[in-house]
């Protein structure tokens, strides 16, 4: 190891961290021996979070029998009418149906290029509502608070004395965290994409970041970077040195992006005006020029709020599921234009599920939910995992329609790393409570 990475170990230890406290891939990180892998292909992993907590359970809701009776009774004033009628490769008892403000997503369910995975959460180990009541196993800390199921979601794991995202170990992992263009982010830091030697290339909306300090009058600009250039190389302190070398990396980068972009081909899809819309333009936009980055893996991240439903929702949440389909399918439609639906994929996260109850005007903080994953590499047409009785007081309900998980997150997570390049024998690496769980029971794209 190098003498920075030797004086970290150090620090490490004297602050009383022990190295078995640190995960085998971030050692590895730290002494620079993560397996080289050289990729042929390309693929993209797209994050959709959605913060606030998705009343995920209305999107997908039983049709006819017992099951719609009580989904009915549960949800009261909030329950969809007129639901789509899914036809989904696995059965399910009452049908499955999806909410009219997603009609548009249809066609790529039927395409089988869209799935949904159902009543899934956070856990530690599989957990039965009678092991629940005697806290007879462990689970998962602060349930229904939004900044720390945000965390549990983006971490992939329950919080560290180091914390990771499980989007920038996973790239660590692969060897492609140092990589630049590999790490994006269209919505500013997050958790998931923040690593041990990684961290995100933030793009604005538009897709291309100013620098201030160097825009506008040429002599001026050139100047400016005279002036840096000399500060820099001046420096003799460590961490000032540093710190120079990050400023002018990024700044380097930055110049290197917007060139890049700036001579991206015009896409002739139409791209909405909501936020999110304008975030997956940028998206759309990056991956066209990945060829030009050279990066063989990327990650991006994408967000979009309001999903913290408490009053309002019966307006609120359609219009939601509405605008977050419109930029869906208008993603899917560029991705399309450049020929790369099947190397990239796009996927849902959230802090948790809501309450089955109406509180008369909206929902509370839940636990399971429900997710999409779309691309034509998803193994499409139906949902994985399970279509939760939405029954109050039912055999998974903690209370006010608060529902177990009958998944665990890791398992979702697992087929997405495992698409992405992971082999099974490091998911434990990634995914530290995995190996309580089946790994391989949700098949989310094709063989």
């Amino acid at each position: 190891m190098n003498k920075s990475r030797r004086d970290f170990l150090s620090l490490c230890l004297k602050g009383g961290m022990s190295a078995a406290a640190l995960t085998s891939l971030q050692l590895q990180a730290l002494s620079g021996s993560v397996e080289q892998r050289n990729f042929s292909d390309y693929k993209a992993l797209v994050c959709v979070y959605l913060y606030g907590g998705n009343d995920s359970m209305n999107m997908l809701v039983p049709l006819t029998g017992d099951h719609r009776t009580w989904y009915e009774a549960s949800r009261q004033n909030l329950a969809v009418q007129d639901p789509l009628s899914l036809t989904t490769a696995s059965q399910f008892e009452g049908g499955v149906g999806l909410h009219p403000a997603m009609s548009s997503l249809q066609p790529y369910f039927d395409q089988q290029a869209l799935a949904f995975v159902g009543g899934v959460g956070t856990l530690i180990t599989p957990t039965s509502l009678a092991q629940y009541q005697a806290r007879s196993v462990p689970l998962p800390q602060h349930l229904f608070s939004h900044n720390d199921q945000q965390a549990t979601w983006m971490h992939g794991q329950e919080k560290q004395t180091l914390n990771t995202g499980w989007g920038a170990r996973l790239l660590e992992r692969l060897d492609q965290g140092t990589v630049f263009g590999s790490n994006i982010t269209v919505d500013g830091a997050n958790p998931w994409q923040t690593g041990m030697n990684t961290s995100a290339f933030a793009l604005s909306k538009s897709g291309i970041s100013k620098i201030n300090a160097l825009s506008g009058y040429e002599p001026r600009v050139e100047h400016v970077r005279r002036v840096m250039q000399t500060l820099f190389n001046q420096t003799s302190h460590p961490l000032a040195s540093a710190y120079g070398s990050r400023l002018n990396g990024s700044i380097e980068h930055t110049l290197y992006m917007n060139a890049l972009l700036e001579e991206a081909p015009v896409l002739a899809t139409e791209f909405g005006e909501s936020s999110l819309s304008a975030q997956l333009a940028a998206v759309a936009k990056t991956i066209s020029i990945q060829s030009q980055l050279g990066a063989k893996r990327q990650i991006f991240f994408v967000s979009m709020g309001g999903f913290d439903t408490h009053d309002e929702q019966e307006s609120a949440h359609p219009a939601l599921l509405g605008a977050l389909t419109q930029s869906l399918v208008e993603f899917q439609s560029a991705l399309a234009e450049l020929e790369l639906t099947e190397q990239v994929s796009t996927f849902t996260m959230s802090d948790f599920g809501r309450t089955l109850t109406s509180n008369g005007d909206g929902t509370d903080h839940g636990w399971a939910g429900n997710q999409l994953i779309l691309g034509g590499a998803v193994n499409g047409g139906d949902v994985h995992g399970a279509m939760m009785p939405q029954q109050l007081d039912g055999s998974n309900d903690v209370g006010g329609g608060r529902l177990i998980p009958a998944f665990s997150n890791e398992q979702y997570f697992a087929p997405l790393a495992r698409w992405f390049g992971l082999a099974d024998s490091e998911m434990t690496e990634l995914f530290p409570n995995l190996s309580n769980f089946d790994a391989q029971a949700l098949s989310l794209f094709k063989a």
